[in-house]
């Protein structure tokens, strides 16, 4: 049963002044110009159900007005939560936040999840290998706890082996060598793991892109790895035959860690061959292929917060992502600053829209 988001009242959140927000089932769209606090909404959302921001290094200071008179911010919600409306409340603090589910005190996230889109998050994706591997790491790890608990273990075990590496205690040597043991077990399951996820995407994100984009190219995402059909016995081997170079250089070079995505456009690699616009289509199918895939895993879907996506799109890729949006069942959180994206988005019927002004909210 998919959760919802009903009503959302904030205190002292960011600049956003004190009102209560009611959304629709479906699609809430939030116009407004650049730096009023369009985002600060979708931050609140997010905030609501994983009690962080989509913000890195985001802190009690940044996230509370200025204007506050008490050193707290407060949320308060209608959801729709395991077939009945609840309210979900938290007040946070510098140091502690408070939880409560119908008014009884609760420690623990719910069991709500959110995909938060970036318009940036393109850019980096194509651009920054890290930044692939973390996202891939990241949403994989929401379908598949063991492979969260696996990766968890592993990047530990990478860690102290860098530690030995670099420091080179007495008998770090045989240290390593146990080391690396668990590093290959992790590493074949990992991969196994990385390998069926990938597997699961490829249908949905293709058929995501031509539905939504362009039915006259080929999109594929692959992942490129130096240990993709390796054995465990083959894993252990390369961190053997490598470790003298390691030791000279003071850290791991091969492993899992430096494995890398890559987004095939008809053949070619899509950083070098596509344009921006392409290269943007791409990530979003990637994304809403995701979100598709979450909901076959989970049987729920998440709440879907975009962030203004407009830009390097053309008009016929707004409607046909107005239009897709439409004909899905997952609530969805849009804003934009893009006039003729707007005019498009004002024309569906059953949203809701707010208008965001200096941080005042007002439905339209």
């Amino acid at each position: 049963m998919d959760s919802k988001l009903l009503k959302l009242k904030l205190d002292n959140f960011r600049n956003l002044e004190n009102s209560i927000l009611e959304f629709s089932n479906t699609i809430n769209c939030i116009f407004g110009e650049n730096g009023n606090g369009k985002t600060n909404i979708l931050e609140a959302i997010h905030f609501l159900v994983n009690k962080k921001s989509f913000r890195k290094n985001t802190s009690f200071p940044q996230l509370i007005s200025i204007e506050s008179e008490k050193p707290q911010i407060l949320f308060s919600s209608l959801i729709k939560y395991k077939e009945n409306q609840s309210t979900y409340s938290g007040t946070f603090m510098p140091d502690k936040s408070i939880w409560h589910l119908d008014n009884s005190p609760i420690k623990r996230k719910l069991d709500i999840h959110t995909v938060f889109i970036n318009p940036f998050d393109s850019y980096a994706f194509h651009t920054t290998p890290s930044f692939r591997r973390d996202w891939f790491d990241t949403h994989l790890s929401k379908l598949d706890k063991v492979y969260k608990s696996n990766l968890t273990k592993y990047n530990q075990s990478l860690r102290f082996r860098n530690t030995l590496l670099n420091k080179k205690p007495a008998d770090f040597k045989n240290q390593i060598k146990a080391i690396d043991l668990q590093l290959a077990k992790y590493s074949v399951e990992i991969l196994n793991a990385r390998k069926k996820f990938i597997l699961e995407l490829k249908d949905f994100c293709q058929n995501t892109f031509k539905s939504i984009f362009d039915e006259s190219h080929d999109l594929e995402i692959k992942m490129d790895s130096k240990f993709l059909n390796n054995s465990y016995e083959e894993i252990l081997k390369c961190y053997e035959e490598n470790l003298e170079k390691d030791i000279i250089i003071g850290k791991t070079r091969y492993g899992i860690h430096r494995d890398d995505y890559v987004f095939h456009f008809d053949g070619f690699n899509s950083y070098e061959y596509c344009s921006l616009g392409q290269q943007k289509m791409s990530f979003l199918s990637l994304i809403f292929a995701y979100i598709e895939l979450f909901r076959y895993k989970l049987i729920s879907y998440p709440l879907v917060l975009i962030d203004d996506v407009s830009g390097e799109l053309d008009s016929k890729r707004w409607k046909n992502l107005i239009n897709y949006l439409k004909e899905k069942n997952f609530q969805v959180f849009i804003t934009t600053a893009n006039k003729n994206f707007r005019d498009e988005l004002e024309k569906i019927d059953e949203a809701k829209k707010f208008f965001v002004d200096n941080g005042s909210i007002i439905n339209l």
